[in-house]
């Protein structure tokens, strides 16, 4: 650095001059005594060390702390050689004449007595280590007396120097002190004060030093830290106001977005979800009025699905808005937010909002799988312009709505094929029972209008008879048909439905009937068990017709394979003939379940001696 008389390193420089023959002087006579005096304060103070020591190894002994007492004695063996030998960097210098070599030989010889017993039995004489410790110590204080007589004689020594040079310093400093308070305390205290201030966020203080010295280039930087810090804390202000704005906002945003997500998840009805969301939303953006408009297939009209503040008069005219007819209606094309400036803008087609007294139009498009579905609009009595949190926000609730629309549309599609599917189970069990039945019944009315128009009185009455067990069996079907509609499954075990179909059965017909079940198998899926118990209704509904027996019996093993056998002991017949014979629907109705299902059937059959029906199930998945 470049020095200049104006500096302050100068003005020390001055004052150091005046005090550089005084300091010479003081220093000469000086500077052995108190290098010995130094050093023997530094033996004073480790001798002082070597006392607390022996406090705590004799502590440490008593208590039989082994490994804390091992460390310790040879820190109190260091501190004895630091003693011994000295240490000129620190200083440590003990003034060895011979009271104080006396003494430091006594603590070294009785410590070299205690330290092997210590060492070697810990606690192994009770209480006896703390008086042996005060014993040592006592020898210690007698070291660190003999140290500080021979101190306080170059001490003495030392005073006399002193007072010598007394008044040589008090002139000197006299003449020095008020040159220091000019030209160094006065500045400092001033960047002092200020320091203060600036630690109590007063950014705006600022150090006038008028000298041209290094306080005064100090203070110049002072001032431009200052003026520094004032800036950045005014922008950290700013910043931390700004994201506590922006964390708010994310809050509200959570909270509306979880609001919406509620009431689409709880909406049942398109209708329910439309009024909900309007009225949600239109809170939630701060809107006059609100309103959600719905597509057609085509995408050309617009109905009002549901609306919040707006007039009833304005509602009545806008149920339906065509495409182009008003710039509420989206385009197919358009795929963002729009802000429609509801006056000033007379080629728009906004009389109703105008009359109403909106100033903006907020339209947010609704699309599902790149489809419109509808639209959102907000009205506002003001003009505003929504922000891109704002915007964002928006069209996020939209994308929920639009999910929430696709989510009620596949709902009320699932339930429609649940209900195609059971009209076509219906229709099927129609079909292969009750169709076969009046198929026969239309052959035999045929057969009695020939015999009537013959007169054939004999074929007349037989015709009759086979109309009448044609018309007790279809009653029979359809009854049959209703018990297997209602009869359910368990999904964890099918004996209960077993049993239940047993139950009926007995009490149409009155036949003694068994059930058992072998080993322990998977559970069935319901769709495979709704096919079984169809197979097993079956075959005891040609028990009932046919067989004219007196028990049934259903067995089923569930290992290795399920397999379901129902035996009758009724007349039987010949299986070649039955198989072939179309008025025989039973057997054919029971082979389309089991090939559902992939699932074997056979039937034996012998006349006279009953019939057996088994159905084995092929390895499957495990019921879920």
């Amino acid at each position: 650095m470049k020095i200049v008389p104006s500096s302050l390193a100068a003005k020390l420089a001055l004052i150091g001059v005046a005090l550089l023959v005084a300091a010479l002087t003081s220093i000469g006579l000086t500077l052995w005594v108190s290098w010995q005096l130094e050093g023997g304060a530094a033996a004073i103070n480790e001798a002082g060390r070597l006392r607390m020591a022996t406090y705590r190894i004799a502590m440490l002994a008593q208590a039989g702390e082994q490994e804390a007492l091992t460390r310790q004695i040879a820190r109190f063996e260091t501190n004895l050689r630091a003693l011994r030998q000295g240490d000129p960097s620190r200083p440590l210098i003990v003034p060895w004449d011979p009271r104080v070599t006396e003494a430091f030989e006594q603590v070294r010889a009785r410590w070299a007595e205690l330290q092997p017993v210590w060492a070697r039995d810990p606690g192994g004489v009770g209480a006896a280590r703390l008086p042996e410790a005060d014993e040592f110590v006592a020898l210690v204080d007698r070291f660190v007396t003999a140290i500080e007589a021979h101190l306080s004689r170059w001490t003495a020594i030392l005073h006399g120097v002193q007072m010598f040079m007394l008044g040589l310093v008090v002139v000197t400093a006299t003449t020095t002190a008020y040159a220091l308070h000019l030209f160094l305390l006065e500045p400092l205290s001033r960047l002092k004060a200020a320091t203060g201030r600036i630690r109590r966020r007063e950014f705006d203080v600022r150090v006038e030093i008028p000298s041209g010295d290094e306080f005064g280039t100090l203070a110049a930087g002072f001032n431009e830290m200052a003026e520094a810090l004032e800036t950045l804390y005014r922008d950290l202000e700013g910043r931390v106001a700004q994201k506590t704005a922006s964390l708010a906002q994310q809050k509200r945003r959570l909270e509306s977005l979880y609001e919406i997500t509620s009431l689409v998840a709880d909406a049942a009805t398109l209708a329910d979800l439309a009024d909900g969301f309007v009225r949600a939303i239109r809170r939630i953006s701060g809107a006059d009025a609100a309103a959600v408009r719905w597509s057609d297939a085509s995408s050309r009209r617009l109905m009002l699905l549901s609306s919040d503040g707006l007039p009833p008069a304005m509602v009545a005219q806008e149920r339906c808005l065509h495409v182009g007819q008003c710039q509420c209606g989206v385009n197919a094309t358009e795929t963002g937010l729009r802000v429609i400036p509801v006056r000033g803008e007379p080629r728009l087609q906004l009389n109703n909002c105008a009359k109403a007294g909106f100033a903006t139009v907020v339209s947010i498009p609704v699309r599902s799988h790149q489809r419109l579905v509808g639209e959102i609009d907000l009205f506002y009595r003001v003009p505003r312009e929504p922000t891109s949190e704002e915007r964002s926000l928006l069209q996020a609730m939209a994308s929920h709505l639009a999910s929430a629309i696709e989510n009620l549309r596949l709902v009320t599609e699932m339930r429609h094929a649940a209900v195609s599917e059971e009209r076509t189970m219906l229709a099927q069990e129609l079909h292969d029972s009750i169709a076969q039945s009046l198929a026969f019944l239309k052959i035999q009315v045929k057969l009695l209008r020939d015999a009537l128009t013959d007169e054939d009185d004999a074929a007349v009455r037989a015709t009759v008879d086979e109309i009448d067990a044609g018309v007790r069996e279809s009653y029979g079907d359809v009854r049959e048909l209703l018990i297997h509609f209602r009869t359910k499954t368990n999904t964890e075990d099918i004996e209960q439905a077993l049993r239940a179909t047993l139950t009926k059965f007995e009490h149409q017909t009155a036949l003694k009937t068994s059930l058992a079940i072998r080993g322990d198998g998977m559970p069935l899926a319901p769709e495979v068990q709704i096919q079984v118990l169809h197979v097993v209704q079956e075959a005891l509904s040609n028990v009932r017709k046919h067989a004219g027996a007196s028990g049934v019996e259903i067995d089923v093993d569930q290992e290795p394979l399920w397999r379901f056998r129902v035996r009758d002991d009724g007349s039987g017949f010949a299986f070649d003939q039955a198989a072939d014979d179309e008025t025989h629907v039973g057997l054919r109705i029971m082979r389309e379940r089991a090939q559902r299902i992939g699932a074997a059937l056979e039937v034996n059959s012998t006349p006279g001696r009953g019939t057996e029906v088994t159905l084995t199930l092929g390895e499957r998945e495990p019921a879920a």
